[in-house]
């Protein structure tokens, strides 16, 4: 699809305009914990803004044409937008689930989480757009690559099948023990503060160590939904369009849905089955084209499925389990070992 600088500016536009929203509404507001019904509002809000950039893309492109076969691009690109922020919004609730553990281990006072998730994901625009941009090119060059995806998400998908129902252990975490090895870590919390003074020495604040881990996740996650989505479209506009609409509305779609993991305990199963079936017709793509519309409906249909599977089937495990307790770094050598906060 031609994309015009007209199209580009306007949306660039948009985004800047949304964050700059969101910032300076954070600090007129400050630290305050998000309610169940401020993040509804702005979970339809920003859904809402999605379908009328679909709908404005469809007309832009002469969705209301007389001529049948511009009319048919319009609608097959305003289908591509719509499976493609589906599919992202759908794989961003396992990162909202992992997001959930983060804040949980390391006690994260709820009103400090919004600026966290507010700062991660401006991250993860520039993060994904560098990567979407790369793809994309590489795509372009390297047709190949493709079918690497595609087994890359078969792979991902079986994957995320075998630990769906096991919950990660954050103490054996790579990333984490990277960061404890490398930065001193003060023991509490210092307002909304990434530094603090301990014993005289300026030192990282647990909520500077979950930013980061915030960031990490987002990268690692979005090593799987890039592929997924170019698996649907290869047109770089559609893929980054939809990728950023589905991680605005991310930290909304947080605090609506954080209180209800346990309740979709099936949902792991379900993004698992559409990552494969995704994979499974990238790995096609050569032998038979299969259309957007039946990706669109059989993503619908899985998640549907085992969200309504999760309410009738209880969990093995319904017992609750505790948290793990953070052990933060006191200031000191960066080898001592941690103290318990």
């Amino acid at each position: 699809m031609p994309v015009s600088p007209f199209m580009w500016s306007l949306f660039a536009t948009f985004v800047v305009i949304a964050l700059l929203v969101d910032f300076l509404a954070l600090r007129k507001q400050g630290a305050h914990q998000v309610g169940m019904r401020e993040a509804a509002i702005w979970s339809v809000v920003w859904v809402a803004l999605s379908l009328l950039f679909m709908g404005w893309l469809w007309w832009y492109l002469g969705g209301t044409s007389a001529d049948p076969a511009v009319r048919a691009l319009a609608n097959a690109k305003a289908l591509e937008f719509t499976t493609g922020y589906l599919v992202e919004k759908a794989l961003a609730v396992d990162n909202i689930f992992v997001f959930l553990l983060l804040f949980t281990y390391f006690a994260v006072p709820l009103a400090y989480q919004k600026r966290v998730l507010m700062l991660g994901i401006l991250g993860a625009l520039v993060l994904r757009g560098a990567m979407i941009l790369v793809g994309a090119w590489a795509i372009s060059r390297f047709h190949w690559i493709l079918y690497f995806f595609g087994a890359f998400l078969v792979f991902t998908g079986a994957k995320m099948w075998w630990a769906a129902g096991q919950k990660p252990d954050l103490d054996a975490n790579p990333a984490l023990n990277w960061i404890r090895r490398r930065f001193r870590i003060a023991p509490d919390y210092d307002g909304e503060r990434f530094f603090t003074r301990v014993d005289g020495l300026r030192v990282l604040t647990p909520l500077a160590v979950v930013v980061l881990l915030v960031g990490i996740v987002d990268v690692i996650f979005a090593v799987d939904s890039i592929p997924a989505i170019f698996a649907i479209t290869t047109d770089p506009f559609i893929v980054l369009t939809s990728n950023v609409f589905a991680i605005l509305g991310l930290r909304a779609m947080y605090f609506l849905l954080a209180g209800m993991h346990e309740r979709f305990h099936l949902l792991s199963y379900g993004l698992a089955l559409v990552l494969v079936l995704i994979g499974i017709k990238m790995l096609l793509i050569d032998v038979y084209k299969i259309p957007v519309a039946w990706s669109l409906a059989a993503t619908l249909v899985i998640l549907a499925a085992t969200m309504l599977l999760s309410l009738r089937i209880p969990p093995k495990d319904a017992a609750p389990r505790g948290a793990y307790p953070f052990k933060a770094q006191r200031a000191g050598a960066p080898e001592d070992p941690p103290s318990a906060s």
